[in-house]
């Protein structure tokens, strides 16, 4: 244990760090969240949170990795000057940090952190303690390096350093850290994850793409004119792969050309189908069964789905046989905390502090305010199930939502 007078405390700390290994870079996909703990008003009795501080560390959750809750988790391929060794694979690593900075008595705590950091290798795939530099000693750098612990130096002006550098090691996966691995993919919920809420514009998007015109034109005159929307939501639903200089198809997406080929052998005739259903509200798994069906299995690859259709089978199998989204919601966080508010809570510092209390508790009250939710999830993702003939009811814009009669039912429930 150090003194270090004036030293920054642990959301100071944790800031620093956080912009450092996890800055926003669209190239570089990546996602991390911070303990729900740090979202407080105050973390000394004397010193108020920087609103601009919480800002940079949401979104809040409270995810368990280890034994206990680390102060940020995320996933993100890290440049070579933050490890010892290459990485395993091509997955971006898991990586779990604790942050140690001034408390009340002045002190901080670095071996603790070191310790703590050592905890979370068991889900982990790299762990550090992130403390301001003055106060890392040479004991609590070498017990890091016996333990496999990266040692981050921070200082006041934002600048941190690897002091000591941990190597990637594997582990084993939980529902809570595949949650996080989860958002850092291309098919984690985001912003921008789904914005149109009907499958048949994602489901013409590599048939665009394997059309010999261009494909934007051959979506924007045949599909929908919402080009980007179709791309970005094709993408999340694992149809294509987009890199800066072209858009190939995956296996999935792939299948959906065969399909075509099969059904009207050739892309033109089918994209001549999906002209005719442009504007159309009506169920898709009924205007067109077949390609219905063919939907439900895409949407159905999602992993979100998957969940959901599995607890949505376990609320009617308990005698909830249309759950609102509150009582959905509230069921789900029970079983898979972190996945749930990930899935369905907004991403905001506002509306993570209202939601969740600091040790990760689940707030009903505000699961009655449609502005809670992630519109990706409660609008675009539902449609789609809904067209794919898995739920009964579409969804609906947070804004329009009374998540207290928003219903979230199986059409066929074993």
């Amino acid at each position: 244990m150090a003194a270090a007078a004036g030293a920054m405390t642990e959301p100071h700390v944790l800031a620093h760090a956080k912009r450092r290994l996890f800055p926003d870079d669209e190239r570089r996909r990546g996602y991390a969240v911070v303990d729900t703990q740090f979202a407080r008003e105050r973390w000394l009795a004397d010193e108020p949170i920087d609103p601009a501080i919480r800002e940079t560390l949401a979104p809040f959750n409270h995810v368990r990795v280890g034994t206990g809750y680390p102060d940020l988790v995320g996933v993100r391929t890290l440049d070579d000057e933050w490890l010892a060794a290459d990485r395993l694979g091509d997955d971006p690593p898991l990586v779990a940090i604790e942050a140690k900075g001034r408390t009340e008595s002045g002190r901080v705590d670095v071996e603790r952190g070191v310790v703590q950091a050592y905890d979370r290798l068991h889900e982990a795939n790299a762990a550090y303690v992130a403390a301001p530099s003055a106060s890392i000693s040479q004991s609590a750098r070498t017990l890091a390096r016996e333990l496999n612990v990266g040692v981050l130096g921070v200082d006041a002006d934002g600048a941190v350093e690897p002091i000591e550098r941990p190597r990637v090691v594997g582990n084993r996966t939980t529902t809570e850290t595949d949650a996080i691995r989860f958002q850092a993919s291309a098919q984690g919920v985001a912003d921008r994850s789904f914005s149109l809420n009907h499958p048949k514009n994602y489901l013409a998007y590599p048939l665009a793409a394997y059309h010999p015109e261009d494909t934007e034109t051959i979506v924007e005159r045949r599909v929908v004119g919402a080009v980007e929307g179709a791309r970005q939501g094709a993408e999340f639903l694992d149809l294509v792969d987009v890199t800066p200089t072209r858009t190939e198809l995956t296996q999935l997406g792939g299948e959906v050309v065969r399909f075509a080929l099969r059904e009207y052998g050739s892309v033109d005739a089918a994209l001549d189908a999906f002209e005719g259903w442009k504007r159309s509200s009506r169920r898709f798994c009924e205007a067109a069964p077949r390609w219905g069906q063919l939907a439900r299995r895409v949407v159905y690859a999602y992993p979100a789905t998957q969940l959901l259709v599995e607890e949505l089978q376990h609320m009617h199998d308990d005698g909830i046989a249309a759950p609102t989204l509150v009582e959905l919601v509230t069921y789900l966080h029970e079983l898979h905390p972190t996945f749930t508010i990930e899935l369905f809570v907004r991403g905001t510092d506002d509306v993570r502090r209202r939601a969740l209390g600091p040790e990760g508790q689940l707030r009903v009250g505000p699961l009655a305010d449609g502005e809670t939710y992630h519109s990706p999830t409660v609008f675009q993702l539902k449609a789609m199930l809904y067209h794919a003939g898995i739920l009964t009811e579409r969804g609906a814009e947070p804004s329009n939502l009374d998540p207290q009669a928003d219903v979230w039912a199986l059409r066929e429930r074993l």
